[in-house]
């Protein structure tokens, strides 16, 4: 049987995957799972009951899903304070700050509207270790906690979520915005209000774009994964940077004065660069997967930054700055995480402090993100293949080292088995692009030759 919990939470289409039964079955088995323990004991001894903080992004299917959670928790004795739309990383960031025992957040991040998805967050706003998903998914077919009378859990709103995030978001920043015009995308996701209102109160011009979320719209031809609309919207505008976030806004990417992308590679350069020059890149070390462009690893080595690589994926970035003691990590993607303020990625974040760099600096975005050449890199999925049998092939093998060898130190190589199909990733970085599709398409018609099923 699947295992319930993906990579990031429990996902799928709202009221056929994701029901009403099975979000409000979670909520139960959570409310056992993650009470326990000494710290739930000593809470218990003082009379207090759990809380925990729920949270959605605007579409649609979030309204009912929200209900379900609040009442699978008040039913099993936890009260529940209900934060409305805001970011993933502000759930995260408030049960962290008022020290709640847990955080749900409803989202399908990216996704379009009809998805909808459920993700835990632990005492101190962290992700949850798999063993503790598991443990969860487990906990359905077992008994939940029925208390009566007195000991339900109470529904409240959160009143002022949204402000404490917001004061947060700007306590972080190390100097004002003031002078520079931003255009904002925010996906009519869960950024909408905070995204426009934080980047005003920090001193910014700011036109904002996608910020009328229906329920439907969400992602919907814009945000992160549709950069052309903001690129077009800075052109227009003349504006002098342009963020666009995702539907649950733990992401960003940027567009220069001219629509040009600062892909997440670029914009971790330009942001661990700061930081090493104002002392808070801890250990002078970055995190990134190992999908990251080799131009930010020769980058940091100029800069004589560290870079640890990972799998990919947030939870593994994650889990490489805790082990390294890190500041600064992220994804290729625009997923970054900067622990000196935030347990998860932060689109929000991510971009006032990348506005914040051009305003201490008084250069522009495309200049800072000169500090690192993009090699040109090429990603071919090759379906249908044995996936498992791709370690220790010695025909793919012996493609891989031959490829290695022409390009010596102007690029690499990456084969990566998909998790959950029969596909094998190929990608290829390389000085110019024409030798990029040409060795990434060899590689792919050898994966292909021997993996076939």
């Amino acid at each position: 049987m699947a295992r319930l919990f993906g990579t990031d939470g429990v996902r799928g289409l709202a009221n056929r995957e994701l029901t009403a039964d099975l979000t409000l079955a979670l909520a139960q088995s959570a409310a056992v799972v993650l009470t326990s323990g000494r710290r739930a004991e000593a809470r218990r001894a003082e009379g207090r009951r759990a809380t925990a903080v729920i949270a959605r992004d605007p579409r649609i299917s979030g309204e009912f899903l929200t209900a379900a959670l609040s009442a699978g928790l008040a039913s099993s004795g936890i009260d529940v304070l209900d934060a409305g739309v805001i970011p993933t990383p502000a759930a995260a960031f408030l049960v962290s700050s008022i020290g709640a025992d847990f955080g749900v957040m409803v989202s399908a991040s990216h996704n379009p509207a009809p998805d909808n998805g459920i993700k835990f967050f632990a005492f101190g706003g962290t992700k949850l270790p798999d063993e503790v998903e598991d443990r969860i998914e487990a906990a359905l077919d077992a008994d939940h906690l029925l208390p009566t009378g007195g000991e339900v859990g109470r529904i409240r709103r959160f009143a002022d979520a949204e402000d404490r995030y917001v004061i947060h978001l700007l306590g972080t920043l190390p100097n004002k915005l003031n002078g520079l015009h931003v255009v904002l995308d925010c996906a009519h996701g869960a950024a909408s209000a905070i995204s426009p209102e934080v980047f005003t109160d920090a001193g910014a011009k700011v036109t904002v774009i996608a910020a009328d979320p229906d329920g439907l719209n969400i992602n919907d031809g814009v945000g992160s994964t549709h950069l052309d609309v903001v690129a077009a919207a800075v052109v227009a505008h003349g504006a002098d940077i342009g963020i666009a976030h995702d539907g649950d806004a733990d992401r960003c990417l940027a567009v220069d004065a001219q629509g040009n992308v600062i892909d997440g590679d670029q914009i971790m350069a330009i942001l661990a660069v700061s930081m090493k020059e104002r002392g808070h890149l801890r250990n002078d070390t970055l995190v990134a997967t190992v999908m990251s462009n080799l131009g930010l690893h020769k980058a940091m080595e100029k800069h004589g930054i560290k870079v640890i690589q990972t799998a990919v994926g947030d939870r593994y970035v994650l889990e490489g700055l805790a082990e390294h003691d890190a500041a600064l990590g992220g994804e290729q993607s625009g997923h970054v995480i900067m622990t000196e303020y935030a347990t998860t990625g932060d689109g929000i974040l991510t971009g006032l402090h990348l506005v914040a760099e051009m305003a201490r600096t008084g250069k522009t975005i495309a200049e800072l993100a000169s500090v690192m050449t993009v090699y040109p890199q090429i990603l071919v999925n090759v379906r249908g293949v044995d996936h498992r049998a791709l370690g220790g092939n010695a025909a793919i093998d012996a493609a891989v080292a031959a490829a290695e060898v022409e390009l010596a130190d102007t690029g690499r190589v990456l084969l990566r088995p998909s998790g959950t199909e029969p596909m094998v990733r190929v990608m290829v970085e390389a000085a110019d692009q024409a030798t990029a599709d040409r060795l990434a398409q060899q590689l792919a018609d050898v994966v292909k030759a021997e993996l076939a099923l």
